[in-house]
């Protein structure tokens, strides 16, 4: 899922021209009463004009004309304005915005290269990223920065927060970067005009833009074992994400990040399906903020823990996630045992295990959420649940029990 066909050409009608004098008479063509639409008609007085006899005679035409006139000088119109508003309100504006604090980066480490895209956080070079863009670099690897002025940098992990897929890296030797504004995922809203900025296959500040297409969307994704899925909250978006867009801004229409591109929905296409194009997934920025100043701060990050487990493949008749609880953890202080099917937090509705780890990760350590749980009868109840929390040192998975 992580941003990592060609169409052929349609080939022009060629009609085939036969003189009915030719033809046998119980040959000759019946005319034909099925209408021509103007589209194909042109093409065919198109090719009726590529014969010998006409374009000869366009061409000594324009000899003609040559020797005896002189061609006029070309003129350029100004653009219209509206056509080039560059005003807070207009993807162009956005997009100017945008690119003054987007950064490419470029990975290399023993397990190979990958590139992706950054947010400059502030004037001294704090740039927040995808863990996934730089969890390849290891020991003796080395990430290097290209800023907005052309100029490159190298540069050291601050920090990492698995679970929500986020880094912060510290640009060397660096002032006065422009930094980017944060806006708030909170107010976006569905239908909503938003540009992506970054490097895709490498394209330094390639600009795509859409809208946001849905909100509260479970991200999961797969790891190299295809066995577990990392999850998380995200928000869904039509706007072109391709690879090497990770980690770079999703902004609204005043410049404003509204949050960190990530992953798009490759479909089937891993196993020879189609390819679902126009889903493209950001983390919303009201987390990534949370998360990128613990980072800067402390080198990590804190998560929110539920405690209870459960698995891709843990059906339950009802519409939820059946979980085993943890004895000792927040689930089993309020009340919630194993078995039991949680059908919705903090009001959002549940539909499977990897939702509810997405919505657990949309709260902070200590916060107290309405859980709605289902018993094993069929009783129906709602406990409120305080979260603990845990350093996030690894990415928030669900197994499969497939083989």
């Amino acid at each position: 899922m992580y941003p990592n066909s060609s169409d052929h050409p349609t080939h022009p009608y060629q009609p085939q021209m036969s003189s009915p004098e030719h033809l046998p008479p119980a040959q000759a063509p019946t005319p034909e009463r099925r209408r021509i639409s103007p589209a194909v008609a042109a093409a065919v007085v198109a090719a009726g004009l590529l014969g010998g006899g006409v374009g000869a005679g366009a061409v000594a035409v324009w000899d003609q004309q040559r020797d005896t006139t002189t061609a006029s000088p070309l003129t350029s119109a100004p653009a219209d304005a509206r056509t080039v508003d560059a005003t807070p309100g207009s993807v162009t504006y956005a997009a100017k915005v945008a690119s003054g604090f987007t950064a490419d980066i470029k990975v290399s480490g023993a397990a190979g290269s990958s590139v992706g895209s950054g947010i400059i956080l502030t004037s001294d070079g704090y740039t927040l990223t995808n863990n996934h863009v730089v969890d390849g670099v290891g020991e003796g690897g080395r990430i290097q920065v290209t800023l907005p002025d052309g100029s490159t940098h190298r540069a050291t992990i601050t920090g990492v927060a698995p679970s929500y897929d986020l880094a912060v890296i510290k640009i060397d030797g660096v002032d006065n970067l422009r930094a980017a504004t944060l806006g708030q995922s909170s107010s976006l809203q569905v239908g909503q005009q938003v540009v992506a900025v970054g490097s895709p296959e490498n394209l330094s500040n390639t600009v795509t833009s859409g809208i946001i297409s849905a909100l509260n969307r479970t991200v999961t994704a797969g790891d190299d074992s295809g066995r577990q899925v990392a999850v998380y909250n995200g928000l869904q978006t039509d706007t072109p994400i391709n690879p090497g867009n990770s980690g770079g801004p999703l902004v609204n229409l005043a410049g404003q990040v509204v949050g960190v591109n990530s992953a798009v929905d490759t479909g089937q296409a891993a196993s020879g399906g189609v390819q679902a194009f126009g889903l493209g997934f950001s983390i919303p920025v009201d987390t990534a903020k949370r998360v990128a100043e613990q980072l800067m701060q402390d080198g990590t990050a804190t998560k929110p823990v539920l405690g209870v487990s459960g698995s891709l493949d843990t059906a339950s008749e009802n519409s939820g996630a059946r979980v085993q609880v943890t004895s000792t953890g927040a689930a089993a202080k309020a009340g919630i045992r194993s078995g039991e099917v949680i059908t919705s937090i903090d009001g959002t509705p549940v539909g499977s295990y990897a939702d509810l780890m997405a919505q657990v990760l949309r709260h902070t350590e200590g916060e107290q959420i309405p859980v709605a749980v289902t018993s094993a009868t069929g009783a129906t109840r709602t406990v409120t649940v305080t979260l603990d929390g845990a350093t996030d040192t690894a990415t928030t998975t669900v197994g499969s029990l497939a083989p």
